[in-house]
């Protein structure tokens, strides 16, 4: 398939049999994000979206996890190195981390998500953004933030509660709790649960059966379909960013992660 554009964090492939073109994640093993690997694969959805033997597309990623949330920094334990430094640092790097998050949601081709492995924190935010989830049964989904002492971010508030339910939601947000790939099925949160080798390839055949249906049709029941997504999205990030803010300054977010560079369980006192 040749290959489509040129980004340092993504690939980029069309396959015009099918129409299907596949944007893989390359930062392995864990594929942790930061504002440049979403800025770029908001801009490959661009570049996809004018792409007019594109169809339908798929998400991957490689390595052993499909995305295990933000960039930590060094230990993996900095998370504000994730999203900007303290105060008003924080707000204003966040805020454009999560501006473009936003544009994910505004392309306007259907796109598939492989889910391999791992999506977490921030990486579930991620998963969530396809149409449509393929995982492995050793994918696993979290919404971890509260372990940390902090607040759900990259719209989870908003995308959650549409996949899973509201009471679904709010167990795997108030217990950051990690469930496997075929509770994940079994819940909706994914749509097929297939042997890890068959991941890819199940999401390309399903992206492949959307790209044969009449394409401008398709865009239009997407846009339907998906009508006020994107300022859904956005409104809960705005909610996000502010409860981020606050509880960054916490002790609880302190002590939430060193605990997990400890790998121990936290001692939270509500401060």
């Amino acid at each position: 398939m040749p290959a489509i554009g040129s980004f340092s964090d993504i690939g980029i492939e069309l396959d015009s049999n099918n129409n299907v073109a596949v944007i893989e994640i390359q930062r392995p093993p864990h594929n942790f994000f930061d504002f440049n690997l979403i800025a770029q694969i908001a801009d490959a959805l661009d570049t996809l979206d004018a792409e007019d033997g594109c169809r339908a597309i798929v998400l991957a990623a490689q390595g052993k996890s499909f995305c295990a949330g933000a960039n930590f920094g060094a230990g993996g334990t900095d998370v504000k190195n994730a999203v900007g430094s303290g105060g008003g640092g924080f707000e204003s790097s966040a805020g454009q981390l999560y501006r473009e998050a936003t544009r994910l949601f505004g392309n306007q081709k259907p796109i598939v998500g492989a889910i391999q492995g791992a999506a977490i924190g921030g990486g579930l935010g991620l998963a969530l953004m396809p149409d449509f989830r393929v995982c492995a049964p050793e994918a696993r989904f979290s919404a971890n933030f509260s372990l940390l002492g902090f607040h759900q971010g990259f719209g989870l508030s908003f995308t959650l509660p549409r996949i899973v339910g509201q009471q679904r939601a709010n167990l795997l947000l108030y217990t950051g709790r990690r469930i496997k790939g075929e509770e994940a099925a079994a819940w909706g949160l994914a749509d097929q649960c297939v042997p890890l080798d068959q991941v890819r390839s199940a999401a390309i055949g399903l992206a492949a059966e959307i790209a044969t249906a009449g394409p401008l049709a398709v865009r239009a029941i997407r846009a339907t379909m998906r009508a006020g997504f994107a300022e859904g999205v956005k409104a809960a990030t705005d909610r996000e960013l502010a409860e981020q803010a606050r509880l960054m300054d916490t002790q609880d977010f302190r002590e939430g992660i060193k605990a997990t560079a400890d790998r121990r369980t936290p001692n939270f006192i509500g401060a």
